[in-house]
């Protein structure tokens, strides 16, 4: 081995300043992360603090995307999650891939609503569609007319 190799040539020490700025955010193999912090959040930066905010909204957005009688048996139910849909990837609140196939899964959902409520009829009666739809579209007391 040469001298030269054993050599280490020494880094120019960062002032503090410079690493209270930068993103804290650490790899598995504690790795940190080169970008500014940025002024959205107090420790991380743009990407970083978008990944966390994904991560902990994650069970609000299940909850948000629930149609609005729970079952996704009606246009007006897939229409509902469909627009929630929209608005959480409109302020990047979910993946676009994600949101690219739910929208897929909606519109293989949509043909099988006239399906759904002919079997309802058959086995249920004439008025079993009433009641799907009423559960759909639950009316509020001050309102008695609900037309259904």
């Amino acid at each position: 081995m040469s001298t030269q190799s054993r050599i280490k040539v020494a880094r120019p020490s960062v002032p503090q300043t410079a690493n209270a700025n930068r993103c804290s955010y650490k790899t598995s193999d504690n790795r940190r992360c080169i970008m500014l912090r940025h002024e959205s959040h107090p420790s991380l930066c743009l990407f970083h603090a978008r990944e966390e905010r994904r991560i902990l909204e994650a069970d609000r957005v299940g909850a948000e995307l629930a149609s609005i009688s729970g079952e996704f048996r009606t246009n007006a139910d897939i229409n509902h999650a469909l627009g929630k849909l929209w608005d959480m990837l409109a302020h990047d609140r979910i993946p676009r891939k994600r949101a690219a196939t739910m929208a897929y899964i909606a519109a293989l959902l949509i043909p099988t609503v006239e399906r759904v409520r002919l079997e309802s009829s058959r086995v249920n009666g004439t008025d079993a569609w009433i009641h799907v739809l009423r559960a759909a579209f639950p009316c509020r007391r001050e309102n008695n007319g609900c037309g259904l």
